[in-house]
């Protein structure tokens, strides 16, 4: 499947291969037990820190 999202990808890791590519980011994640960057705030994703509990503290600082 070609999907590409680049431009409103706001994954900051830059180099990676997955980024812009929603699906294959996704699966990749969730493989690792982590959440894709996407689901967190800018302040979150920033702390490249993708566990769930992350996401939980991000969530409530942040929303």
């Amino acid at each position: 499947m070609a999907c590409s999202n680049t431009i409103t990808c706001t994954c900051t890791y830059t180099s990676c291969s997955r980024r812009g590519k929603c699906c294959e980011c996704v699966s990749y994640h969730r493989r690792s037990g982590e959440v894709p960057g996407c689901f967190f705030s800018k302040a979150g994703e920033k702390t490249y820190d993708r566990s769930i509990e992350n996401l939980y503290r991000d969530y409530k600082n942040n929303y």
